[in-house]
């Protein structure tokens, strides 16, 4: 109980940058822990070869998409389970964690034996050429079936953090990352596996991550038991599930659909053009889910303000996350608009072209990445305030939307740098329909709050 009231007096009345920093920065670091596999990987596998770099850009979307299946389960049973814990109905919180857990590894197992028979022309149809395609089946074949292990790590992940249990999942992630780090150069050239050997470092990594949640499992640490008899597929837990599931893995598979639609039309350029993009994707999504991390803890503040009808403390707790998110947007996106040459040389051993490509891109990139955290609060805090069909529009605008027609339509008037400018052009409209889209809502709960108040004092 002493517990709760600590909970509730952080969503409630704690000090707004205090709250934010107590619930926002583990996750924050959470999330980027986990952008280093993508970047470990990149990193000792540009020094293979422009080819075998080329080869885990292209399975990258399949990466994403076993992230989504984790996050169709992890978090929509998550936002459930911190509602019900706070009800004090532990039962039904249980039968939601075990009935997640199970049809996310359930389904994971099918959607990878699916994958893995149809690899060849699933690689095709995302990019591979003919000189990647050797690599990327190899890269593919290990990193695809151990995703199994990653579709249970992104579930327990969510679950675990909605009981509370962020430092378990921080060390979860923390302990495979490192791991990743010591063991990619280790099998990529003391061993000399090459691709192989990224692949099997990155399994290994995360079965590990895999054990500290079994650990914490088996020692009765959570307050779940995970049990298969507890699973239940109720109307009321799979509609509550799905509910917030369903759009945040849509969000995720038009992240995947976003880097497919790059690589296919990079193909026409050669493999200098993928693996270029392909550092650059990775690069950037490293500040992205870092901006999302935080979000996560602004998410509950803003939600408990606004069910409480507390408009002022909603009103400052967006303030603040749009200034503090802005601040690290322009620190990481100027690093990256200044600095290009020299970040991306980092991920090949010479490859003047993909350099070229890749300063280009990293460079616009950049300086469009300034406006992702004012358009990421707000996309977030639609959603939060129970406002879905403007939320899920507003998300899907930087990569779905707007991001679509223009990859699709930009190179054939541009060429090869309409790939390059695709990405910071739709950042930008998106930036300017998320100030329209703003503006409305502000209207919106400025008409609410009088009312709110009239209602009160009636009262």
């Amino acid at each position: 109980m002493n517990e709760r009231n600590k909970k509730m007096e952080l969503l409630g009345s704690a000090p707004i940058p205090k709250a934010l920093l107590a619930l926002g920065l583990p996750t924050m670091i959470g999330m980027m822990i986990n952008a280093l596999y993508n970047l470990v990987d990149a990193y000792f596998v540009g020094g293979l070869g422009t080819s075998q770099m080329g080869a885990i850009t292209i399975t990258f979307p399949l990466g994403q998409v076993v992230v989504g299946l984790g996050l169709l389960f992890g978090n929509g049973a998550a936002s459930y389970i911190s509602r019900l814990l706070g009800r004090g109905d532990k039962e039904t919180a249980n039968k939601v964690a075990s009935t997640a857990l199970y049809s996310s590894i359930s389904v994971g197992i099918i959607i990878i034996f699916c994958t893995i028979i149809f690899l060849n022309p699933i690689l095709k149809l995302l990019g591979a050429t003919e000189s990647i395609m050797p690599y990327a089946v190899t890269y593919a074949s290990i990193y695809v079936i151990s995703s199994i292990f990653n579709v249970f790590n992104v579930t327990m992940n969510n679950i675990v953090t909605s009981e509370g249990a962020a430092k378990t999942t921080m060390f979860a992630m923390l302990a495979g990352a490192v791991l990743n780090i010591i063991l990619d150069p280790i099998f990529i050239y003391t061993l000399n596996l090459g691709i192989a050997g990224a692949a099997i470092a990155t399994a290994i990594a995360q079965i590990v991550s895999t054990l500290v949640f079994l650990f914490y499992i088996f020692r009765k640490k959570s307050v779940f038991n995970f049990s298969v008899k507890a699973c239940c597929f109720s109307k009321e837990i799979m509609s509550e599930i799905l509910k917030i599931g369903i759009p945040t893995m849509a969000f995720q598979l038009l992240a995947s659909l976003s880097i497919t639609l790059i690589n296919m039309q990079a193909k026409e350029y050669g493999d200098s053009v993928i693996a270029g993009m392909g550092a650059v994707t990775r690069i950037i999504s490293m500040g992205s889910l870092m901006v999302f991390g935080f979000l996560k803890g602004f998410q509950p503040i803003a939600g408990y303000s606004y069910g409480a009808k507390k408009y002022e403390r909603l009103f400052e707790v967006t303030k603040t996350a749009i200034i503090w998110s802005t601040i690290f947007c322009t620190i990481f996106g100027l690093t990256m608009a200044l600095f290009p040459i020299a970040i991306i040389s980092q991920f090949t051993k010479g490859d003047i072209d993909m350099i070229n490509v890749g300063q280009t891109a990293l460079c616009a990139n950049g300086f469009s990445f300034l406006l992702f955290g004012f358009y990421t609060v707000y996309s977030s805090l639609f959603l939060v305030l129970g406002k879905a069909k403007e939320g899920f529009i507003l998300g899907a605008c930087r990569q779905g939307i707007f991001f679509v027609p223009i990859i699709l339509i930009l190179p054939m008037i541009w060429g090869i740098s309409g790939i390059l400018y695709a990405q910071p052009i739709s950042d930008v409209i998106s930036a300017i329909a998320t100030v329209f889209m703003a503006v409305h809502l502000h209207k919106e709960l400025g008409l609410v709050k009088p009312r709110t108040l009239s209602a009160e004092q009636e009262h």
